[in-house]
């Protein structure tokens, strides 16, 4: 596979500004990403949103407009222009970098005109047992796109192609989920609040067949438009689970090609997720939820985290070869709806794990590499001003082990509260030797094998001055830091 020791980015967090021209910002820098050893690039949602210039791509409005058209207030999106967008796509691809687009596929907000349709109110945390009776709403369900004028498709959305709304204009009250006449809430999704189908706007019904044809058709015309090489694709335990082997069928016998698919199945348990990728026929990736909420969790505990189970319940123990893994993004990230941050200290532990192990294809967040500054409203109503520290230096220094020394046998020593460590002894294109330790305590020690006898090793982090060297067996003392991660590869 393409991407196998690849290293993907997240080039966007949620407070990218408008004055950033992302689309321009990722050209200049994609000789620089891939020097960095970046072999991907996962963009955001390049389509137009319901606040126009200010929407992070979420609030889908129109797919088919990638910053052409004039609609929600502006032509351009939050990160440029349709031309801006292809020429970053083809830049990229220019220095050998994969693009993976953002699919919002669960729902559309921000419909052109309302239409009457009668529906059953439920509460946002109970959609088994309705709290009402069915009711005549006014919903803004059709989307007939007039600033398009049907380039591309002149498919135009109505009430029937949805089966739940939030947002009756008749009322204008919130916590409330309309469920259509005639419909029902999609099977095969998450079982939160009863049944878990719908999230927000107005929710697609996937078992509508002409709902089924336009996202096929639309994800033929964007393969054809962006030549994009695979999807991340948003919210997927809110749609049924049979819904994507039948899209991406579709979309690989269209191109001629496999594409890299990963899903965001947001739920920390294992075994949801094991039964996700069972059902799905393992026709994609997940994202790595449950490591997230270890390093979360551990990044709390400030030296109390068994660190010998940091790998436990995750993905990249039981499922690496379909675990994309990461530290952060942009739904966990300070201030966002899922927020679950890995606290600065421990992100060097965290990347190091994620980026210089055999299992998993990791995922560098952008505002972990570059750092960010924003403000924004917490959950108890106050403002807060948000620092995120830039970790490229030692980000790229582990791109440079993993490009270099990451392959072959991998051991184990994951036998210590706080330190852990493991080697890798190489491969014939690489013969040179690796040994990770990390402490989430005290500075820590740890015999390892790394058979390599009576070699001098450095630590490539700069942490530690002194070489360190193995002795006749080829075993060495290595040695790292207090909450601090070493690298030690041959000199």
């Amino acid at each position: 596979m393409a991407y196998v020791n690849g290293v993907m980015m997240q080039y966007f967090h949620w407070y990218i500004t408008v004055e950033q021209n992302l689309w321009n910002e990722l050209s200049n820098r994609a000789q620089a990403l891939a020097d960095a050893g970046f072999t991907a690039m996962w963009l955001p949602p390049a389509y137009k949103g319901l606040s126009g210039v200010h929407d992070v791509g979420y609030g889908v409005y129109d797919m088919f407009d990638l910053g052409e058209f004039d609609q929600k207030g502006t032509i351009r999106t939050k990160y440029g222009t349709v031309t801006e967008y292809l020429n970053a796509i083809s830049t990229l691809h220019d220095h050998s970098l994969q693009v993976y687009a953002d699919a919002v596929l669960n729902h559309r907000m921000g419909g052109d005109e309302t239409e009457l349709v009668k529906a059953t109110p439920f509460s946002q945390d109970d959609r088994i047992h309705p709290k009402g009776p069915m009711q005549e709403i006014k919903a803004y369900t059709y989307y007939n796109f007039p600033g398009r004028q049907g380039k591309y498709s002149d498919f135009e959305w109505h009430w029937w192609h949805f089966d739940a709304v939030d947002w009756n204009v008749y009322t204008q009250e919130l916590g409330t989920v309309y469920l259509l006449e005639g419909k029902s809430f999609d099977d095969y999704v998450a079982l939160e609040k009863g049944n878990f189908s719908y999230l927000m706007g107005c929710d697609l019904d996937f078992q509508s067949p002409e709902v089924q044809a336009e996202t096929i058709r639309w994800v033929k015309w964007y393969l054809d438009t962006t030549q994009t090489d695979g999807f991340r694709l948003d919210a997927i335990k809110h749609i049924s689970s049979w819904f994507f082997p039948l899209w991406l069928d579709a979309a690989e016998k269209y191109v001629g090609k496999d594409l890299f698919v990963v899903g965001e199945y947001w739920v920390p348990d294992i075994n949801t997720l094991n039964w996700y990728l069972n059902a799905v026929g393992n026709r994609m990736s997940l994202f790595d939820v449950p490591l997230h909420y270890n390093f979360h969790y551990a990044s709390k505990a400030g030296g109390n985290y068994d660190m010998r189970f940091i790998l436990n319940g995750t993905l990249m123990q039981q499922r690496p070869w379909q675990a994309v893994t990461f530290v952060e993004n942009h739904d966990s990230q300070p201030l966002q709806a899922l927020e679950a941050p890995v606290e600065p200290w421990f992100k060097p532990l965290a990347y190091g794990i994620i980026l210089l192990r055999a299992e998993g294809y990791p995922c560098v967040f952008y505002a972990d590499y570059y750092g960010a500054d924003y403000e924004d409203y917490g959950r108890d109503g106050n403002r807060y001003l948000i620092h995120l520290p830039s970790h490229q230096w030692i980000i790229d220094k582990f791109l440079y082990a993993r490009r270099h020394y990451a392959y072959g046998p991998q051991y184990d020593y994951f036998d210590h509260f706080n330190t852990i460590g493991w080697t890798r002894l190489g491969d014939i294109d690489h013969p040179q030797a690796m040994a990770v330790i990390l402490s989430d305590g005290p500075e820590g020690s740890k015999w390892m094998e790394v058979s390599r006898p009576n070699t001098r090793f450095i630590d490539l982090t700069e942490q530690i001055q002194d070489p360190i060297y193995t002795n006749e067996w080829g075993w060495g003392n290595f040695r790292c830091g207090g909450g601090s991660i070493s690298v030690w590869v041959e000199a």
